[in-house]
């Protein structure tokens, strides 16, 4: 069997599946193998349980010659089918990547298109090998434009993700110190996240840029079509306002989309807004929608939440944590106006050997400033010289809290994923 003759079974069964815990009737179930697990062991059980087509690459499992499909490697004809599929489609296609803000940037983009547009984002963070062709086979006939995650921890990774994806548009959100075990080094991360740019400097394709980062300016240069946004001297200027823990963005270029007061915590989000604003634009959804549909949006999944506990204002953004990113929460939580302010950290990881160097750097920029307290949570924090306290993991934290009572007091809770931060005030 080809992969034609696979798209031609997926077009009668348009729903793609990887893990039988969430398989539905008529699904084509993947068996992907992993470091801990092997589907193969599962495409008998996935028929049984209704899906319509199994695909296996394991002969021991091919149990069911007119329902399976016996491949070399199940990872790249998923890759593969969703690459034919995608040649399909002559829509536009936008990519994003980027160090912080990929995910609530993803969010902003959809929020603003679906304002004029059928559109189909990445859903939540599936933004690998894995997530980038399950995103594209998601996409029916009637999506107008499509926005895809790109994540990445190695050199290469995105560029594999380009030729799957096959961008028409990108944006990269920052660069900034994440997965250095991977990348190696900022400059590695900056290498990286870079393919995008290659591969639409390559393929005559657009990006939007925000000009209040030179490097990225730089990095875009030789591309056929570059839109900026940002502070000033860019196609989309705006001007952040902060409202106490939330941020508000008054649009500078464009009278008529005028103010908008957002759902999000943090002047990092800033650059978030504006991208939004600028591809709607770009676009051309109906000025008078874009602004509404900005506001309108609510973050989840602990992704830049304002919490509200009794007289307590928590900042919920644990659901990943950097250097980059935790400096940044950190400046905005210091330029907040309450008395009272509380930060519970948890410890960044996947740092490699810079990791005792950035917490040691977290804890100097903590000492700048003067805090209510502060509680430092696992990880390499233990073994770095501070006045704070620590504490083992976020269930000792949660007690912590409890114990506290706290009164009137904005409290930033913020760590690496594993951690589990989230779970402080659960």
């Amino acid at each position: 069997m080809t992969i034609e003759q696979l798209y031609n079974i997926y077009l009668q069964h348009r729903s793609v599946q990887t893990d039988t815990r969430k398989l539905k009737a008529n699904d084509i179930f993947f068996a992907l193998k992993g470091d801990n697990f092997n589907g193969n062991t599962f495409a008998a059980k996935a028929l049984e349980m209704g899906a319509a087509f199994a695909v296996v690459d394991e002969a021991a499992y091919f149990t069911h010659p007119d329902r399976m499909m016996l491949v070399d490697n199940v990872l790249e004809t998923l890759q593969a089918l969703a690459l034919w599929h995608r040649k399909q489609l002559n829509i536009p296609f936008l990519a994003i990547t980027g160090t912080n803000g990929k995910t609530t940037t993803k969010e902003l983009i959809n929020a603003s298109l679906s304002a004029g547009f059928k559109t189909y984002a990445t859903i939540g963070n599936l933004n690998n090998h894995i997530g980038v062709p399950l995103t594209i086979l998601g996409i029916s006939s009637d999506v107008e434009i499509a926005v895809i995650e790109m994540g990445a921890s190695h050199q290469q990774e995105i560029a594999s993700y380009c030729t799957i994806a096959l961008p028409t548009h990108g944006i990269i959100t920052n660069i900034g110190k994440a997965h250095l075990e991977g990348f190696g080094s900022e400059e590695g991360v900056k290498k990286a996240k870079g393919e995008l740019y290659d591969y639409l400097r390559a393929n005559n394709g657009t990006v939007f840029v925000c000009n209040d980062y030179p490097y990225l300016m730089e990095m875009s240069k030789g591309i056929s079509k570059v839109i900026t946004y940002g502070s000033k001297d860019a196609d989309y200027t705006g001007t952040p306002a902060a409202d106490k823990a939330l941020i508000g963005v008054q649009i500078t270029s464009n009278s008529t989309i005028g103010f908008i007061q957002t759902k999000l915590t943090g002047s990092y989000n800033f650059p978030n807004v504006m991208a939004a604003v600028a591809v709607a634009s770009h676009f051309n959804v109906p000025v008078e929608k874009i602004g509404p549909a900005i506001a309108n949006y609510t973050p989840s999944n602990n992704r830049s939440q304002v919490i509200q506990q009794g007289t307590n204002t928590i900042i919920m953004d644990a659901y990943n944590a950097n250097p980059s990113s935790m400096k940044a929460a950190i400046d905005n939580f210091v330029g907040i106006d309450a008395t009272r302010k509380v930060l519970m950290l948890g410890a960044m990881m996947e740092l490699g050997t810079d990791s005792i160097r950035e917490h040691e750097a977290l804890v100097e920029q903590l000492q700048r400033h003067h805090w209510e307290a502060v509680v430092l949570v696992g990880g390499d924090f233990k073994k770095v010289n501070h006045p704070y306290i620590f504490l083992e993991n976020s269930a000792e934290a949660a007690q912590w809290l409890q114990q506290q009572q706290f009164q009137d007091t904005y409290i930033l809770i913020k760590g690496s994923r594993s951690t589990g931060m989230e779970k402080v005030i659960a």
